[in-house]
């Protein structure tokens, strides 16, 4: 068993190494200048595109700029200001419920630890991480379609359930990447291993891929 999970971890070692050298400038997609806009742009992100989010946000970030300004307006001049990115009635309710306990708890300023994060409404693990991965030490490894997608293509997990995912990836990912891991993942997973028809012909991986398509059955 220990010998099976040290084989593995050179194996993630190597996709890490091969996704490095094929997209050196991977990064977040999402726009934003500060932990507070991330957490702003990573709630609204949730079911919508972060093209989208980001043309939402070039005029938001303008007329909001820190969490007192989301609560002076009328709640229904915020929904209607994130409108375009979808659930904006729920998102406009997590917004002032976080932009209320920064205010109370944390004197305004975007908490840095995995345990303040979460404790704010509408903020799991997954944005957590985002930020930290941004501005601090990632206590986890965001696992969002393209990572859950990839890693079981890898044959990494067999698991649909996202917190074991991530239990098992932080098992297997040097802590040194957990930030970057994702970034690596989205770019490949949107470029080359896309959810139908993957182009396994140009694949860096495909030598360590399992579920090529010119693997044998």
């Amino acid at each position: 068993m220990a010998q099976q999970h040290e084989h593995e971890q050179h194996r993630m070692a190597e996709v890490v190494r091969l996704l490095e050298a094929e997209y050196p400038d991977a990064q977040i997609r999402l726009r934003f200048h500060t932990p507070f806009e991330l957490l702003i742009a990573t709630i609204l992100s949730a079911q919508c595109t972060d093209e989208r989010v980001n043309q939402v946000t070039a005029t938001l970030f303008r007329k909001y700029r820190e969490p007192a300004d989301y609560l002076r307006v009328p709640l229904e001049e915020l929904e209607q200001d994130i409108y375009p990115t979808g659930y904006y009635k729920a998102k406009a309710r997590h917004i002032r419920g976080c932009c209320q306990a920064l205010l109370e708890r944390f004197g305004g300023q975007v908490p840095l630890s995995l345990e303040a994060l979460t404790s704010l409404p509408g903020v799991g693990r997954k944005t957590a991480n985002v930020i930290l991965g941004e501005f601090a030490e990632p206590e986890g490894i965001v696992v969002d379609t393209h990572v859950a997608r990839l890693v079981q293509r890898l044959g990494f997990v067999q698991t649909a359930n996202r917190e074991h995912i991530e239990q098992q990836l932080m098992a297997l990912v040097p802590r040194s990447h957990w930030a970057r891991f994702p970034h690596l993942m989205i770019a490949h997973g949107r470029a080359v291993c896309r959810a139908r028809r993957p182009l396994c012909s140009r694949c860096v991986l495909n030598h360590l891929c399992p579920s090529r398509q010119d693997a044998v059955p």
